[in-house]
């Protein structure tokens, strides 16, 4: 059963990668949230939705590390699944011991950052490459060490907009803003 689930994960988590890499060659990924790849991310959601029925969130113990991790993939990628991401959190955040401490850091901060709220780590990015705000810059890199991510330089830390400058950027971005309500992100 274990070895079924792992394939599994792991073959939606390539085709998904697969998918993405031919967009991006097509030079497709610019300028919003493609349909096809909008497609694949709801389509291994809804596969990982049944496996996490029938054995709740697939943990390092359940499906091992690599499966474990395609499991993430496939969360953090389900961008129009607020839902799914958020309980996939809790699932995992009840069994931190079992599910990879960098993977669930990356995937608060993705709730957080599609919710419009600072972040903890500072694992998302704005979009001028510039990491989104997060809930204290003194306390960042303690963090990031306790979960596994690289320390950010002091200059990275200094460039990080502050949590008031949130709305101006969340406005930046109209299209995005509709899409973010559409889908249940933002009220």
């Amino acid at each position: 059963m274990k070895n079924n689930f792992s394939r599994q994960l792991l073959e939606l988590s390539e085709y998904d990668l697969s998918v993405r890499d031919r967009l991006l060659k097509e030079n497709k990924l610019a300028g919003g949230y493609h349909p096809e790849m909008e497609s694949v991310h709801r389509d291994n959601a809804q596969k990982l939705r049944e496996i996490i029925r029938l054995i709740g969130f697939p943990t390092i113990s359940k499906v091992g590390k690599e499966a474990n991790k395609a499991a993430w993939l496939i969360v953090q990628h389900a961008i129009s699944e607020p839902q799914l991401m958020k309980e996939a959190y809790q699932l995992m955040l009840q069994n931190s011991n079992d599910n990879d401490l960098k993977s669930m850091a990356y995937l608060f901060d993705r709730i957080q950052f599609f919710q419009g709220k600072p972040q903890k780590f500072g694992t998302q990015l704005n979009s001028d490459g510039t990491i989104y705000p997060v809930i204290s810059k003194d306390q960042i890199n303690e963090l990031r060490i306790k979960n596994n991510l690289p320390i950010l330089s002091p200059e990275e830390i200094d460039r990080i907009p502050p949590i008031e400058d949130i709305e101006k950027i969340e406005n930046e971005n109209p299209d995005y803003l509709l899409w973010r309500k559409k889908v249940g992100w933002i009220q």
